[in-house]
């Protein structure tokens, strides 16, 4: 007989080793995330995903689950902080979603909507940041990255090839193209590269693709984030260990 633990009242099974997060997919519950994906070892990074485990404030996605645990999700307490985790990121970044090309498939704007938040409240950083267009198929802004280090994990642990890495600390850190010239044509990357399918906003994009599918035709457009991730998470494969 598995052990349990409880979310929101509702008694969630695990298997031994199993997160919050990864436990509550399982049963369809979405905890919502952004920087957190079912074939990858936890970052922990975004903070979206924090729930209250007997009380006190932790990540779902690194929190190991456990017998007996009472865990709060959805309260108006912490759907309200991730509001604001939300608002900090749209405004710290040049989220722009009537001209961006994402709209409609990307996930800070569809846990925005879920979550309703409907104005960013804070005033926006509008930041100079560069975009490289040097590689023939493949676009990267850097003006909407959000750091969930997804395409590190994804280039380092699937593809082999670690062409992204996140640098410096703080206020201060940013990806970086892992090249002398930090130019992504002096890369090996591939539109292939499961790093080409992970990023969750419109930082990393395939040229001659854009609108491809007219808005109101997209991804969530159609179903709601909760939906979907849940499909996701039950079509992954095993989380991959991070390599030495």
């Amino acid at each position: 007989m598995s052990e349990s633990f409880t979310l929101d009242g509702k008694t969630i099974p695990f298997a031994a080793g199993q997160t919050i997060i990864q436990a509550a997919a399982d049963a369809g519950a979405w905890i919502p995330h952004l920087c957190y994906h079912p074939e990858f070892k936890p970052h922990g990074s975004c903070k979206l995903c924090t729930v209250k485990v007997n009380g006190r404030h932790m990540a779902s996605c690194t929190t190991q689950a456990q017998a007996g645990q009472e865990v709060e999700s959805n309260t108006d307490e912490l759907n309200e902080e991730r509001r604001t985790l939300l608002q900090m990121l749209f405004v710290e970044g040049n989220h722009f979603c009537p001209s961006c090309e994402k709209s409609g498939d990307c996930k800070l704007q569809a846990t925005a909507y879920e979550l309703g938040m409907m104005t960013p409240h804070f005033d926006h950083f509008y930041p100079n940041r560069p975009v490289d267009a040097s590689h023939p198929d493949i676009l990267l802004d850097f003006n909407r990255c959000i750091l969930c280090s997804l395409c590190v994990r994804a280039s380092r642990d699937v593809d082999e090839k670690c062409v992204f890495a996140l640098s410096g600390r703080g206020i201060d850190t940013r990806l970086i193209v892992n090249a002398a010239s930090g130019r992504l044509e002096d890369t090996d990357v591939a539109l292939t590269d499961k790093a080409m399918q992970v990023c969750p906003v419109g930082a990393i994009l395939r040229k001659g693709k854009g609108f491809a599918v007219p808005i109101r035709q997209r991804t969530y457009d159609r179903s709601p984030i909760s939906d979907i991730a849940l499909k996701e998470t039950s079509l992954a494969l095993p989380a991959v260990e991070n390599k030495p």
